[in-house]
């Protein structure tokens, strides 16, 4: 028998939309950089520098070539180095701790908590107990999702035992924590602006954010070969430079992102309601927090099945992630010192991304609730 297919095929995310969304203006951007004949670290990155900074409520930001990198270079600019070790999640990108590894460091692996995905205080307080005889000096907590870890127990425990914070907002550009924006809590913050994150390029870019002048400048000397003064290096840098073009398309769609974000909780709103009475665990806020859904993630016993009966239908969805970091081979070797990291193996298998962007349609929303409403195992 035919599957029937919904009338148009439905994207997990969309970088075109959005594009399309800020055609006009994107298109002049990019051609003032490029009349202007400046290409790297000029006007456009020292201007949305400071519009970034100006948007979350810090006091620098400053441009790298991509979310990897700005977690890379924040660990350096704290002195993270061989032998130490930092403590992360398993459940995120892998990006997370391949910046650890980066530094030559130690990636230590923290449990999750099983409503926001996010770090466990918890089981990071287990980690640190069980590691003392090591030289423990950084913590970093990710905003998955775009729902903000537990910040204020994080930074607690930091005090306590003498770490760096160092928030991973790859996922929660925009997001709120107790009134402050994530990006502004710990020592320093990493964005990523990946072409499908919440504030994306057009290609690679991220930035590191703080409040602490010392921080900010070591990380403006890391991210360009070590140098004051230019060919004279202080101390060794490397090459991470956020471009002009990718700044300028950045500036152009900053103004708007307040919007596109109101626009994911309107579609999470909608996901919700229809949703709401299956047998989907569906995505959880903390009270004291503003979500910025970068990702939808339902979680089901039989993933596999609801994703197969909407891909037969046009509609994508995606797995955000499939393997736990501690489970892929290049860093399983860590995982003898780290937390049981029960819950994380829990949510591997069962979790799933639906369809999430802020040009999404009503139809679109439509299709996929009644696609999943109609399959077997709600």
């Amino acid at each position: 028998m035919r599957v029937p297919a919904v009338v148009k095929p439905i994207s997990q995310s969309s970088p075109k939309a959005n594009y399309l969304s800020h055609k006009g203006a994107i298109d002049s951007a990019i051609a003032r950089v490029l009349e202007s004949g400046w290409y790297i670290l000029g006007r456009e990155v020292s201007a949305f520098e400071e519009e970034f900074a100006s948007f979350l409520g810090t006091r620098f930001a400053i441009g790298v070539a991509s979310g990897t990198d700005a977690i890379h270079l924040a660990l350096k600019a704290c002195g993270v180095g061989p032998g130490d070790a930092v403590l992360t999640v398993s459940h995120t990108a892998v990006a997370t701790v391949a910046a650890v590894s980066l530094c030559g460091a130690t990636p230590l692996f923290v449990d999750i908590d099983p409503q926001s995905y996010t770090m466990d205080p918890d089981s990071l307080e287990t980690v640190i107990r069980s590691n003392r005889d090591r030289p423990l000096k950084a913590v970093i907590p990710v905003h998955l999702y775009g729902h903000p870890a537990d910040m204020d127990s994080i930074l607690e425990m930091s005090r306590r035992y003498s770490l760096f914070v160092i928030e991973d907002c790859a996922q929660s550009h925009g997001a709120v924590y107790r009134g402050r924006k994530t990006g502004t809590l710990g020592h320093l913050s990493a964005f990523s602006f990946y072409p499908t994150k919440n504030l994306g390029a057009l290609g690679d870019g991220g930035a590191v954010t703080t409040s602490d002048p010392a921080l900010a400048e070591k990380v403006r000397l890391l991210r360009e070969y070590g140098w004051k003064e230019r060919y004279v290096s202080e101390f060794p840098g490397g090459n991470s430079r956020l471009d002009e073009i990718q700044a300028a398309i950045l500036r152009t769609k900053l103004p708007f992102l307040e919007q596109e974000n109101g626009a994911r909780r309107r579609i999470a709103e909608t996901y919700s309601n229809r949703l709401r009475g299956t047998r989907l665990t569906l995505p959880w806020s903390a009270k004291d927090v503003t979500h910025v859904f970068h990702q939808y993630v339902v979680r089901t016993e039989n993933r596999d099945s609801l994703c197969n009966h909407l891909r037969m239908r046009g509609i994508s969805t995606l797995v955000h992630y499939p393997v736990p970091v501690h489970q892929q081979p290049a860093y399983s070797c860590h995982s003898s010192r780290s937390g049981r990291l029960a819950r994380t193996g829990q949510v591997a298998p069962r979790i799933l991304s639906l369809p999430m962007y802020p040009e999404l349609t009503e139809d679109d929303l439509h299709a996929v609730c009644e696609e999943i409403l109609s399959w077997g195992g709600v």
